[in-house]
């Protein structure tokens, strides 16, 4: 009796283990549909298997073998899919099969071989699958089959050509052979194909590298969570440097994805996520850029160089005069992303060194400035887009250090904000032209919704599938 709550005290210290920065919910409407379209492939594929010889005895000393068995017509119910707790997984089960096949009959009595060809044909088959969700130790989602049973109401065969009017009275004898043969490879054709279905989803790939110094982990974290009406997936969802490889020094918290039974499948991606993602690029030195005059827009009234810098820094066109100058723009701290209820907010503490560019090319440094800024933000899906909306609440310009001795920022401060927020203008037209949701090979997401809660972004979202494209 103790063994159960070892069992479950165990999976329950594995689960708290870690919280997933991503989790993903089938529903039952997912499930459904899923199954229809399993059914539809499985009609059309039906035709083209071809099933093993089955060989046995008859009266004693003449042998036979039935080979060459192919399918000439299926009669398919729709099966019944579930999510079944009981196992942690999904259950199966097909009522009413009923199959029409052909093939070849040989017999050998001693030295006499004799053939031909028969008809068969298989009555309400009951087939019942239970397959148990799981994961390994490199985070692949498992399947294991658990209990499989088929059973085979009526088989009606008849032989054609060689000696078969020696066979068809022994039909009756046949179909209980036959009948046992069959009910007897059925589950085991149904592992396989379980076994298979796992060796493929073990060959999947749980991390993905963006870039040669960012790597994308996405590996369950912990197994499957089955429950009536739904399969709940936690994935970890962490990006990190790899050159070398440094792990955030925060931790995803614990967060709650409501199922929505009206969408096939939700997804909820945690701000831990994105800041991961956000730590990364700053441990790999990506969140820096330099700007010369050259790459500003001719049509901006904007030069740099010393000169006309000199109404925000006085003393710079007298001693460094009809210079060039070049900015190094960085992050002084990695930038956290804070989810809020319908808002996004991300603070920034960035800075700027100046330097001035001789003619021999040598930089000169010149000062240093702390910009700090708070933006936010607003995402939404609409007309299939994603869309979305930021602002600056809040900007600062602070002298950090100097070479070129004190100076005021305040005009340099303001002249900033106005140039920042015609950006904003233009940024927020784009915007709200939106862009398409991704979209897979087979798959497209449809009639799909984005909400922003405390901590997370849930989607929940509808699915397309292109069997065209299935082999």
């Amino acid at each position: 009796m103790l063994q159960p709550v070892i069992v479950g005290l165990v999976l329950i210290s594995c689960t708290c283990a870690e919280n997933p920065g991503v989790q993903v919910i089938l529903t039952d409407k997912g499930l459904q549909y899923g199954k229809h379209l399993g059914a539809g492939w499985i009609q059309e594929k039906l035709p083209l298997v071809t099933f093993p010889d089955i060989n046995g005895r008859l009266l004693g000393s003449i042998y036979y073998t039935l080979s060459g068995v192919t399918i000439t017509k299926c009669d398919l119910p729709e099966p019944s899919v579930e999510f079944y707790q009981e196992v942690n997984g999904v259950k199966t089960s097909v009522s009413g099969l009923s199959v029409a096949v052909t093939g070849r009959w040989t017999t050998q009595f001693g030295l006499i071989h004799d053939g031909g060809s028969f008809n068969l044909a298989l009555f309400n088959m009951d087939v019942t699958s239970e397959v148990a969700l799981g994961k390994d130790d490199g985070g692949h989602l498992s399947v294991t089959s658990v209990h499989c049973n088929t059973r085979l109401q009526d088989v009606n065969m008849q032989f054609y050509g060689g000696a078969s009017w020696m066979f068809n009275p022994l039909v009756d004898y046949f179909k209980g052979h036959i009948k046992s043969k069959i009910e007897a490879a059925i589950c085991p054709a149904v592992d396989e194909y379980i076994a298979n279905l796992e060796y493929h989803l073990q060959a999947m790939k749980v991390s993905f590298d963006v870039d040669e110094n960012v790597t994308f982990d996405l590996p369950l974290i912990s197994i499957p969570i089955v429950n009536a009406s739904s399969m709940n997936l936690g994935l970890k969802g962490e990006f990190y440097s790899v050159r070398p490889r440094i792990d955030p020094p925060f931790e995803a918290q614990p967060f709650t994805v409501e199922k929505q039974p009206g969408y096939m499948l939700s997804v909820g991606l945690s701000e831990f996520t994105l800041n991961s993602a956000s730590f990364a690029l700053h441990s790999a030195g990506l969140l820096q850029t330099i700007i010369t005059d050259s790459m500003i827009p001719p049509n901006i009234p904007v030069h740099l160089n010393t000169s006309w810098m000199g109404p925000y820094v006085p003393q710079l066109p007298k001693m460094f005069p009809g210079l060039l100058m070049v900015l190094q723009i960085y992050a002084r701290e990695v930038p956290m992303f804070s989810f809020q209820s319908g808002v996004v907010k991300l603070p920034i503490e960035g800075a700027v060194k100046a330097f001035a560019i001789q003619p021999n090319g040598t930089q000169i440094p010149l000062f240093k400035l702390h910009v700090d800024s708070q933006l936010g933000g607003k995402v939404w899906i609409s007309d299939g887009r994603l869309k979305g909306s930021v602002a600056q609440d809040n900007f600062t310009l602070a002298l950090a250090s100097s070479e070129v001795g004190t100076f005021q920022t305040g005009a340099l401060e303001r002249a900033m904000k106005v140039g920042l927020s015609l950006g904003f203008v233009r940024l927020n037209a784009e915007l709200g032209k939106g862009a398409v949701l991704p979209r897979m090979k087979n798959a497209q997401l449809v009639n799909t919704v984005l909400g922003m809660e405390k901590g997370f972004v849930a989607i929940a979202s509808d699915v397309q599938v292109l069997l065209a494209g299935v082999n």
